[in-house]
């Protein structure tokens, strides 16, 4: 495996996360932590005890430090606590993701003289109080890293950084996982004949992630042009009611399956003929940059950074939010025109192996390092 040659320079790394749930952006946490450990470096985890990835990390060998972000009236005590400790470990490199443990890892990590703070930001969403997110942004920290293009524009322009100090870098692709051969998935549906298309979402599932606009294509397909797909849907989140709601309201119930929370995703992958991306808004999705490795068509929403990944009429079909004719349209060229949907699909194959694999993140990650700390 490309990640696992270690680097010339072995880091000590300390990573938080204040989130309790479970996400892409915690799973890109992991896959850093992960990939730098495997690479010989000393990386820890900072989060709640009771957080998803706490345990996760716990379960997978990785050394997590319990630590609350909730308590407000605690905040100096927590902060000198964990500045001592950072300082005990001698920790060259800290990295916040998130706004509630990034204030308090960063605070302590400038009282413990941690050489290098890197923030990281996941997603484009309204920065509530700008003159004081500069201290974070601006004065603060020595490196920013975003998931998408959209964020470090924003970023960039919102704090007047140089253009050294922000890097784009998506979530790379384990493409030892992520492989078009392998085992499928074995999962029952209604979805009729053994021949009907599944189109199918890994996601959080959440009301901006778009499954009711898919719904409606789904309708559309049926009513309009007489072609049936079944919808597969792997993931759990807090709109889980309004999505079957709205599902029902379409009345293609029947041409959705919901797995739930599912770990193993590239043997999903594999049962699927498309994999959609109707977000209202979204960084660089994983799900797309998988599938695009997997040789799976996407047809997502242009939107965020998704367009950075899924190049229209190149590695896939773009189709305005909200749109539910157009998304039926784009899925509907997507089974009919074949030949060019294997163009694209073999396209998206060689613009994950060259731009967006696992060991090309670290690698990328191990530069901005050395780029702040140097070689020795």
């Amino acid at each position: 495996m490309a990640d696992s040659i270690p680097p010339k320079r072995i880091w000590r790394i300390a990573h938080s996360e204040a989130s309790i749930g479970w996400g892409g952006q915690e799973h890109r946490i992991l896959a850093e932590i992960n990939g730098f450990r495997r690479r010989g470096s000393e990386v820890w985890l900072i989060a709640p005890m009771e957080s998803q990835i706490y345990q996760r990390a716990e379960q997978a060998g990785v050394p997590v430090v319990a630590q609350r972000f909730d308590q407000r009236h605690l905040l100096p005590f927590h902060i000198l606590k964990l500045a001592w400790w950072l300082h005990r470990h001698r920790i060259e490199i800290a990295n916040p993701h998130s706004s509630r443990d990034g204030w308090l890892v960063t605070i302590a990590a400038r009282i413990a003289r941690v050489p290098l703070i890197i923030r990281s930001r996941h997603f484009d969403v309204p920065i509530p109080n700008k003159s004081i997110s500069r201290l974070m942004y601006k004065e603060w920290s020595q490196h920013i890293i975003t998931t998408s293009p959209r964020i470090t524009s924003t970023l960039a322009s919102t704090f007047e950084l140089d253009q050294a100090a922000i890097t784009t870098l998506p979530t790379g692709v384990d493409l030892d996982r992520f492989t078009p051969e392998g085992p499928k998935a074995d999962y029952s549906t209604h979805a009729g004949p053994a021949q009907t298309p599944r189109v199918g979402m890994i996601t959080v599932i959440r009301a901006a992630k778009g499954i009711q606009v898919l719904a409606e294509a789904v309708q559309l397909l049926k009513t309009q042009h007489g072609i049936h797909v079944h919808c597969v849907i792997a993931g759990e989140g807090p709109s889980v009611g309004y999505v079957h709601s709205m599902v029902a309201q379409f009345g293609v119930g029947d041409q959705f399956t919901f797995l739930g929370h599912r770990e193993d995703v590239p043997e999903i992958m594999r049962t699927l003929d498309i994999v959609a991306i109707p977000s209202f808004h979204e960084a660089i999705p994983q799900s797309g940059l998988q599938a695009l490795a997997m040789g799976v068509p996407v047809v997502a929403s242009d939107v965020g950074g998704i367009p950075s990944i899924i190049r229209h009429g190149e590695t896939g079909r773009l189709v305005p939010p909200h749109d539910a004719a157009a998304l039926a349209a784009a899925i509907r060229e997507t089974l009919e025109q074949k030949a060019r949907t294997q163009a694209m699909c073999s396209a998206g194959q060689q613009l994950v192996t060259n731009h967006h694999s696992l060991a090309v993140m670290l690698d990328r990650l191990d530069a901005i390092y050395r780029q702040h700390l140097g070689d020795s």
